[in-house]
């Protein structure tokens, strides 16, 4: 699993096993941005909102998949423009997905603040990347700040077997007051009535 520099690497360790014990338990220690996981407000300012207060509505319903992998690693607002189709849960499939990184690469793809702009001005509610974020690497969080203060941001999806088209989405984080949580993010085939 990729982890962004400066985390802390997830690690299990089973603290209660059969025959000792008479059940199989395990300690899990991870980032709160760690894999798939959604960010909250507090995530970028000390009196942002937590994640136990995301509204789940925007973590579940129809949504449009974007595919991006030919835009380079700057995804503009012009890349966008009239692909979002009224959708208010988006997911970009960048050339992130393509790459499927062995390692944490710095030159990733990512959203510039046009198209945060954009997606706000669309009605976007919902955004997910595919990546550990969705600014450009040791740039400030001018567009991370932006996008949290306006939608559910959901990074470290996995597209790469996602066509383009509409799904239904289901990313549901854990009821945590943290600055952000894992999440178990579901695509849908068809119309599910969420």
């Amino acid at each position: 699993m990729l982890i962004y520099p400066g985390n802390p690497a997830p690690r299990i360790r089973l603290y209660s096993r059969i025959p000792r014990n008479k059940t199989n338990e395990s300690l899990i220690s991870m980032g709160s941005h760690t894999g798939t996981h959604v960010d909250a407000g507090r995530h970028v300012s000390n009196s942002g909102y937590t994640a136990d207060r995301i509204r789940l509505d925007s973590c579940m319903g129809r949504c449009r998949v974007l595919d991006l992998t030919k835009h380079g690693n700057e995804i503009h607002g012009s890349d966008l423009k009239g692909r979002i189709g009224g959708s208010r849960i988006v997911l970009l499939k960048t050339n992130n997905s393509v790459r499927q990184y062995a390692r944490f690469r710095k030159d990733f793809a990512h959203v510039d603040m046009d198209a945060a702009k954009y997606l706000i001005s669309a009605g976007v509610r919902t955004l997910g990347i595919d990546y550990l974020s969705v600014k450009k690497f040791g740039k400030d969080d001018d567009v991370h700040a932006l996008i949290i203060d306006n939608m559910t941001l959901f990074e470290g999806l996995n597209l790469k077997w996602v066509k383009a088209g509409e799904y239904t989405f289901i990313g549901l984080p854990l009821r945590m007051a943290t600055d952000g949580s894992p999440a178990r993010a579901l695509l849908l085939e068809g119309r599910w009535n969420l």
